[in-house]
């Protein structure tokens, strides 16, 4: 791995934040679990061009070469674990709002749950959020994040795309000066106000909602209909005989995509 600073320009980034600027690393999370543990402040954000052994949810690879954007962002909450997985509609917000304001009218913008982020269906961004808890009460949160500015890879088992393929003319640097001040204010207006602004904004861009999807589990697949996000991040499953069913993890597909 390489700990060197990327020739780069000055960032702009609010005083929150604790630039470390890498050329390559093994994983950005990965990086940022080292530092969590040896101390490192909330704030701390590990940025690298590339990664060499980047990672999704459930340990999937996340292909990584440069011209993309690679982030982790260490906070320290001190909250119960189920609380501190709210964290990821935070960043799945900020990321959104942030393409928002970079992307022509015409796109079609949304959040699939529960990490990823679309445009006209194709995925553009994930979101890594790992927990470190202690006593039931969660230390770190180190909150990983992809975006596809540049590039998407090829032969995967979904659509994806980048934000120059949907007409942003945007470089990584100007793509995280536009996403970290979102990122702070949803931050702290999650830790003053709770999840509940957090979910409202979320479901302003819910892929699906209302709709028919497919919930694969570990051992079990369920269809039926998107009903919302219940007020701990959950998603509601409407199923074909009327009931609700709580999901709290699993993978989500949109047979109407």
């Amino acid at each position: 791995m390489s700990l060197s600073r990327p020739p780069n320009r000055h960032l702009a980034l609010p005083p929150f934040f604790s630039l470390v600027a890498l050329d390559s690393i093994d994983s950005t999370n990965e990086e940022m679990h080292r530092r969590a543990r040896a101390g490192a402040a909330e704030g701390t954000l590990v940025w690298a061009r590339e990664q060499t052994r980047g990672r999704g949810r459930r340990g999937r690879d996340w292909s990584s070469p440069q011209g993309n954007l690679y982030l982790s962002l260490l906070l320290r909450p001190r909250v119960p674990p189920a609380e501190a997985a709210q964290i990821g509609f935070v960043a799945a917000v900020a990321l959104a709002e942030t393409f928002e304001s970079l992307l022509p009218a015409a796109r079609r913008l949304s959040c699939k749950w529960p990490n990823d982020l679309l445009i006209d269906g194709a995925k553009v961004s994930g979101i890594l959020p790992e927990a470190e808890a202690a006593g039931g009460v969660v230390e770190a949160v180190v909150l990983g994040m992809g975006v596809n500015v540049a590039s998407f890879p090829g032969e995967l088992p979904y659509p994806a795309t980048s934000l120059a393929a949907a007409g942003i003319e945007a470089g990584v640097e100007a793509v995280l000066e536009a996403l970290a001040p979102r990122l702070q204010s949803w931050y702290r207006r999650w830790r003053e106000a709770g999840f509940a602004p957090v979910r409202h904004r979320w479901l302003d861009f819910a892929a699906g909602l209302g709709e028919p999807i497919e919930v694969r589990l570990e051992r079990e697949v369920l269809q039926g209909r998107f009903a919302g996000l219940d007020a701990s991040g959950a998603l509601e499953l409407e199923l074909g005989d009327g009931k609700h069913r709580l999901i709290t993890a699993g993978d989500v597909f949109h047979p109407a995509a």
